[in-house]
């Protein structure tokens, strides 16, 4: 997905969207830049803050506008009864969270989505004990994800053992194999997680 100028992407939604950012550089780009008075783009009423809202979640999952935009009609239009006690901005942030590349990013594998995006279209990523190379794979409860036998020696790999004891991952995984594989054991849920955005506001957004 094209996203242009990243800094100025930043600037504009926040530093969290992108690692890139995420930076001393980028900090102290920030700190020496000159303050301007200028309206902010997309307004700065409700119509506005939903809309910048929507960019940085689909900026952060690395997602294109119709990508994002099914997501989000998915988690507003499940039936009630399977739906459960869940809102729709938890159906959507649980979607989000169970893609494939995201659970990797999660388990400490890669630094990035987006390098985690690249790990599973590369092969490198099993789930049941299957090669899976399609990073939107949506990861359900039980499923073992796990670095591909093959691409354990990689130098990609090198010092997973000792880098998974510093990764702090989230509850709803479970970390096994010196690091090598991670079973889902719970759906991601809104309490636990902290998000550059706020779902119910994007939700607002696709309501209008």
């Amino acid at each position: 997905m094209l996203v242009g100028p990243k800094y100025k992407i930043c600037k504009r939604l926040g530093a969290s969207v992108f690692e890139k950012c995420q930076t001393q550089k980028f900090q102290l780009v920030e700190a020496r830049a000159p303050r301007r008075s200028r309206p902010k783009r997309g307004g700065s009423g409700d119509y506005g803050v939903q809309l910048l809202e929507k960019q940085k979640a689909r900026f952060t999952y690395g997602l294109s506008e119709s990508q994002f935009a099914r997501y989000v009609h998915e988690a507003m239009d499940l039936p009630a009864g399977r739906q459960g006690k869940k809102t729709s901005a938890e159906g959507l942030v649980s979607r989000l969270e169970s893609r494939l590349d995201n659970v990797v990013w999660r388990a400490g594998l890669t630094k990035t989505r987006r390098a985690a995006r690249q790990l599973v279209s590369h092969g490198h990523i099993t789930v049941g004990g299957r090669r899976m190379t399609i990073p939107s794979y949506c990861a359900q409860v039980g499923d073992v994800v796990a670095v591909r036998p093959e691409s354990r020696q990689s130098a990609l790999f090198l010092g997973r053992a000792e880098a998974v004891l510093e990764t702090k991952t989230p509850a709803w995984m479970e970390i096994a194999d010196g690091g090598m594989s991670i079973t889902i054991a719970a759906v991601p849920t809104l309490p636990e997680l902290e998000l550059p955005f706020n779902p119910a506001v994007i939700i607002q957004f696709y309501s209008r």
